[in-house]
């Protein structure tokens, strides 16, 4: 299938505010691009693209003052199935996993582990290992949290959300990447598009959706695999923008000074093929 993407965010500076933007698409998935993706500055103002410490696309600009706006609107091509299900998926023994998967089991900015572990092991360990303990955290997480987009908080951490029984898709995510952490189950933050393809039309307005994913040894070996605490189902037409520890490897646009937001949408929608 064929889906067509794309935002509009602006800010607004108060002098000259230099920024790092993650709102190019994953590396992995550009060759399945089928027109140009171009972040469009208005006011035009110099770019400068390179690979953050994760292998995300980053951009960094000086925005000059005043309001800037970004958008782009692009189509991508998409294998059009649901996320991969591998029940049989086993735990990785910590001491033979790759070393570049490993930061992946600490705790992080809003992953605090620290609060979490011994909730995690009276919960779940008992729970077989492997798949089956990564879903069971899922519905834990999936029940634990009650969504509402108004509550949302940049500083709400995994323990907060675990008390506080409410928050939006990252708070889902930061639970649950936090709660397999703590059952030493590699578990990372992954951002990008989500549409409802597949699903009933959700009417509340289009947004940048936060799932993660958790790096266990499937049928053709080990490989990051994809689960969503919020939706707690497979979905159709997942186009990741970054991987991280957490949100904050992740955020869209950070701002060195204040950046408030004066305007946002966000379009994923499926297409027919123009062929």
């Amino acid at each position: 299938m064929r889906i067509r993407c794309g935002y509009t965010v602006a800010l607004e500076t108060f002098g000259p505010t230099p920024m790092v933007l993650l709102l190019n698409i994953r590396p992995e998935r550009q060759p399945d691009l089928r027109s140009r993706e171009v972040i469009a500055l208005d006011p035009p103002v110099a770019v400068r693209q390179f690979r953050d410490p994760f292998g995300n696309v980053a951009t960094r600009i000086l925005a000059p003052g005043g309001r800037i706006t970004m958008s782009a609107d692009f189509e991508i091509e998409d294998r059009g199935r649901p996320d991969d299900h591998a029940p049989e998926a086993r735990q990785i023994p910590v001491q033979d996993l790759p070393d570049e998967v490993l930061p992946f089991l600490l705790g992080s900015r809003y992953c605090d582990t620290d609060k979490l572990s011994q909730t995690a092991w009276d919960l779940f360990g008992s729970s077989p290992e492997g798949w089956v303990r990564v879903q069971a955290i899922v519905d834990y997480a999936h029940g634990r949290l009650h969504f509402d987009y108004m509550q949302a908080d940049a500083t709400r951490s995994a323990a907060d959300g675990h008390a506080q029984q409410v928050g939006v898709c990252r708070d889902f995510a930061h639970l649950a990447i936090t709660l397999c952490r703590c059952m030493n189950i590699p578990a990372r933050y992954a951002t990008g598009y989500l549409g409802d393809i597949g699903v009933p039309k959700d009417p509340a307005p289009m947004d940048f959706s936060a799932w993660f994913e958790v790096y266990l040894d499937g049928p053709a070996g080990p490989r990051w695999y994809t689960f969503d605490a919020r939706h707690n189902r497979p979905r159709i037409g997942r186009i990741v923008m970054a991987y991280g520890r957490d949100a904050t490897d992740c955020a869209i646009t950070t701002s060195f000074g204040p950046a408030p937001l004066a305007g946002f949408s966000v379009r994923t929608d499926e297409v027919g093929d123009p062929t």
